[in-house]
């Protein structure tokens, strides 16, 4: 790993990989636009030749002015910022694997550990069947539990397959250092990337975990556009638009028993958060 100019202060590592864990690329651009608001600069990358298979996960060739440029191969890449309030923030992303997955997230491990890292929050994104009028739903997971839990994170019931998020998370977990999963549920109608409105729930979350402040940039602006933009797409067809107002009318229903209840404490308990930050 490259040597550290400097001893980083209370870190914690935020990550999204592209792919599988990636719908609509709301992950991965979290991170990318925290790289790019923090100016973030590159510490390490793993060895790409161990875990990406270039028959699925290919090189990318680049030409300008008919001249060819240097490949770029499929990696992962630590980066690092600091705060103005002096924390540090270690900033992971890259295509998922495909292969040797546990290696891999020993790697991150290793990475972690020598930095001082105690706190490690994945960002995932899923298809779902939300409607893009309503807030997007963001729920994880967290180990400890409590640690969810006090943040009022709403714990997610999916079992199933996992990608490397799940992976990175445990090994993480297993090994002493906080893990926070955190899958914001994107559109499935209108799952082509970006989706601003989902990056923006997820940066909302980090703030919460990291404890820092994220500048949003135009990202508020860009998903209101967006969701402008697939209302107008919505409207052209009336059998897309009835289906959206079923999946708003199912939304509305499924929160109406909370209405009153911890949904409400959980939100006032994030205002607060937030107002105190202020």
């Amino acid at each position: 790993m490259t040597k550290l100019t400097r001893e980083l202060v209370d870190p914690v590592l935020v990550a999204a990989f592209e792919g599988w864990n990636d719908a609509g690329e709301a992950a991965s651009l979290a991170v990318e636009h925290l790289a790019r608001e923090w100016d973030a600069h590159e510490l390490c990358s793993l060895t790409p030749d161990d875990y990406y298979d270039f028959q699925v996960t290919r090189p990318r060739l680049t030409v300008v002015d008919g001249q060819v440029g240097p490949l770029e191969w499929p990696t992962t890449s630590v980066r690092v910022a600091r705060m103005p309030g002096g924390r540090d923030v270690v900033l992971v992303t890259g295509p998922e694997p495909n292969m040797r997955w546990r290696s891999y997230a020993a790697d991150l491990l290793s990475i972690a550990r020598e930095l001082g890292v105690r706190r490690a929050v994945m960002l995932g994104s899923l298809l779902a069947d939300a409607p893009h009028t309503r807030p997007i739903p963001v729920t994880g997971m967290a180990s400890p539990r409590e640690l969810g839990a006090g943040m009022s994170l709403e714990p997610t019931t999916y079992s199933g397959p996992t990608g490397i998020v799940g992976v990175v998370h445990e090994a993480f977990s297993d090994a002493g250092i906080e893990a926070v999963s955190l899958w914001a549920a994107i559109p499935h109608y209108v799952a082509q990337p970006p989706c601003p409105k989902a990056t923006l729930a997820l940066l909302a979350w980090v703030e919460d975990f990291a404890d820092v402040k994220v500048p949003l940039g135009s990202l508020p602006e860009d998903a209101v556009s967006w969701e402008a933009g697939v209302n107008d797409l919505t409207a052209e067809d009336e059998e897309i638009a009835a289906y959206v107002r079923g999946l708003e009318e199912a939304k509305d229903t499924a929160d109406l028993p909370e209405a009153s209840g911890d949904a409400i404490a959980r939100e006032f308990e994030r205002y607060l958060r937030h107002r105190d930050d202020d």
